[in-house]
């Protein structure tokens, strides 16, 4: 908004032009939606326990987690309110990437948000039918993927698959590249939905990988940046940077009150959200294959929960004491402050990795 208003006034007043830059920009949404989640947060949070937004504990988790029923869920809304808003201020509307990607964000949440509803006032524990709420993130996927394909900006890259450590293009997939996104969003929308077990474990994890998709937006958006570091170039993509700029600052408030001992949980209106905005800002950009490595933490609980089901199934026997992993260190002992920091830490590692792929050949 601030962007098209002011912009033209640019011609008059110099220091206006500040606003054509994404660092500016992006530099402010984080600020705003960090400040809006912090000063609108506890009203939220007392809003929420007025209309008993409770998490259901499972019988079967740790102990300790059984003193946190009845913590207000549906703290998404915070994270998710405060990004459109700061988006609306500080975004450039005439990016297609970042249009798509807020079309995609509010489905997700309102899906996540359903779920949370039937499972909160309701009372039905189950909430979306699981074969329902896969159908809904499968279109949601494919009508994005569509969308990109036809990009004409990105005609030349969409359909290419890129491997970090080797800058160019490894194949051409052409429409299998519109089955291969749908699979990447689904799968990331869902790994960071079996992330959110513990107290600011994916709020943390979901900032890490922001970070680092941000500063790939940033480079992938810009012409003479990208040719030099032998990355595919993709126009108008760097305005998912002041998207990721204010996802970061909202997760970084909302941690204030996420951190154990969590006051609020962002329960499926935000973790399906936020998995499906990584997710898509990897695809627009195409990384991929980056994403599955910076997202390492993801990847590897989606993965214990796979492993679990499939050996109980065929071997009639668990792998781990309990799935996803961060459960299975609970239940061998490590306290729920230590299993969430050493999984930030390795976030951390696993980013620093990625980043280092760029310029490498």
């Amino acid at each position: 908004m601030f962007y098209h208003f002011i912009l033209p006034l640019s011609e008059h007043l110099g220091f206006l032009r500040l606003f054509q830059y994404i660092t500016f920009r992006s530099a402010y949404a984080a600020l705003t939606s960090l400040l809006m989640v912090l000063v609108f947060g506890n009203l939220v949070i007392r809003w929420l326990r007025l209309l008993k937004f409770g998490e259901e504990i499972r019988e079967l988790g740790p102990e300790s987690h059984r003193q946190k029923a009845g913590t207000p869920t549906m703290g998404g809304i915070i994270i998710i309110g405060a990004v459109l808003a700061s988006i609306a201020l500080w975004g450039n509307f005439s990016s297609p990437y970042l249009n798509v990607l807020i079309g995609a964000t509010v489905f997700l949440a309102g899906l996540g948000f359903a779920d949370d509803y039937i499972k909160s006032i309701l009372r039905n524990k189950n909430g979306v039918p699981a074969r329902v709420k896969l159908l809904v993130q499968v279109i949601v996927a494919f009508g994005v993927a569509v969308l990109i394909y036809y990009m004409p900006a990105n005609r030349q890259e969409v359909t290419t698959l890129y491997v970090p450590f080797i800058n160019r293009s490894v194949a051409d997939m052409g429409l299998l590249w519109i089955a291969f996104a749908v699979v990447v969003i689904v799968a990331t929308t869902n790994a960071v939905n079996l992330t959110d077990g513990l107290d600011g474990l994916a709020t943390g994890s979901v900032m890490i990988v922001g970070v680092s998709l941000g500063i790939m937006s940033y480079l992938a958006g810009h012409s003479k940046i990208a040719m030099y570091l032998r990355i595919p170039y993709i126009p108008l993509a760097g305005e998912l940077t002041v998207f990721l700029a204010a996802l970061i600052g909202a997760c970084m408030g909302f941690l204030w009150f996420n951190s154990n001992p969590a006051t609020v949980f962002m329960g499926d209106t935000g973790s399906l959200a936020l998995g499906g905005i990584i997710g898509i800002v990897a695809v627009m950009i195409k990384k991929e294959i980056f994403l599955f490595i910076v997202g390492g933490v993801f990847v590897a609980e989606a993965l214990s929960v796979i492993i679990q089901v499939v050996s109980f199934r065929y071997r009639g026997k668990r792998v781990f004491k309990m799935a996803p992993i961060h459960h299975h260190f609970e239940l061998s002992g490590w306290p729920e402050q230590k299993v969430v920091t050493r999984m930030w830490i390795l976030g951390i590692i696993l980013a620093l990795l990625g980043l280092s792929s760029l310029k490498i050949l």
